[in-house]
């Protein structure tokens, strides 16, 4: 019994001793672990408790049993005190200096077919153009008959547009929204209709999904002078002064007479190259004056007034404007291509 107690006071001075050296957490657990343990110091001696005589053990017992409690106060203390001394380092790390400068955020632009929509928009706005918009989903009536596209015009083809269910379809184009702006309002119409279209097409100059705005002017007396004049206008306004325009006669089933606008070409400065397919020109809008047989659709008379329409791709103009020669990089989401804009 001696020897056990002797080795049990040993065991006590060693451990003081040790713990008095611990001053983290994980060496707290190794300690707790190396006495209390299962296979543990003191863990160890309770074992050796049977071995003592039956009249020795309650002393033998009583001296174990101080030991531990006297380890697992110590322990307990400690880890408290660990605690306490790492979230006020915490603390002490995480301060905030509120006297530092900000950090810089990298600002976001606008997307280039919205600058370029954008800009389209405020040249004709200030020629005193209005904005109207009309939904992405139509009818076969305003989106192909009331403009005057005949039964078996090929544009109608699945192969060209697409068709949603019960007739309906995504616009080809945003020129139904004449149509609905005719059908509420008396002339004089002068209005643009920017917004998204889709067709089945889809390669470097093509996408299913791209940008028009379309342009109507209604009133008495409107001419083809009149439509020349305006998109003249809008051409030196967005490529510059300098720029050679002429118009070409062409065919629109809502358009009589009808013609394509050329520009002088921004890539090659009309000597002729690729894009321009050595011509000196590339065509940037379709136009013409309307059809009186879309004025019958929409109960105009005809005889009384006469008007002219348009309609250009954002993305055409866009590609023209800064040289790119790809459409599908509107749309990659490219940074690289998307920081120079």
């Amino acid at each position: 019994m001696k020897e056990l107690i002797e080795r049990i006071q040993v065991l006590e001075q060693r451990a003081l001793q040790e713990i008095a050296h611990v001053d983290t957490a994980n060496a707290a657990e190794a300690f707790r672990v190396k006495y209390l343990g299962r296979k543990g110091n003191i863990t160890a001696l309770f074992q050796e408790l049977g071995k003592v005589q039956k009249e020795d053990r309650p002393e033998v017992g009583r001296h174990l049993n101080e030991l531990r409690v006297k380890v697992e106060e110590k322990i307990a203390k400690l880890s408290e005190e660990l605690s306490r001394g790492e979230e006020k380092r915490a603390v002490t790390s995480e301060h905030v200096d509120i006297s530092l400068p900000g950090r810089k955020f990298p600002k976001g632009s606008q997307h280039p077919l919205t600058q370029v929509m954008q800009e389209v928009v405020d040249i004709f706005t200030d020629l005193g153009f209005s904005i109207h918009e009309g939904p992405e989903i139509e009818t076969d009536y305003y989106n192909f008959e009331a403009l005057n596209f005949p039964k078996g015009h090929p544009a109608r083809d699945m192969h060209d547009t697409f068709y949603v269910d019960d007739g309906r379809l995504l616009r080809t184009h945003t020129s139904p929204v004449q149509i609905h702006v005719m059908e509420k309002m008396q002339p004089p119409v002068m209005i643009i209709a920017p917004g998204a279209v889709y067709r089945c097409d889809s390669d470097v100059s093509h996408s299913p999904m791209f940008h028009q705005v379309e342009g109507l002017l209604v009133d008495a007396h409107v001419t083809f002078g009149d439509l020349k004049g305006i998109l003249s206008q809008f051409c030196h306004r967005c490529f510059g002064d300098d720029l050679p325009v002429r118009f070409r006669p062409s065919f629109f089933p809502f358009t009589e007479p009808s013609a394509e606008l050329d520009i002088g070409c921004v890539m090659c400065k009309g000597k002729g190259c690729r894009v321009c397919k050595q011509s000196g020109w590339v065509e940037i809008l379709g136009c013409g004056m309307v059809d009186p047989e879309v004025f019958k659709a929409v109960k105009y008379d005809p005889k009384k007034v006469t008007g002219f329409a348009f309609g250009m791709g954002i993305e055409r103009i866009t590609m023209l404007k800064y040289c790119i020669n790809d459409i599908r990089l509107f749309f990659d989401n490219d940074l690289r291509f998307l920081h120079q804009f």
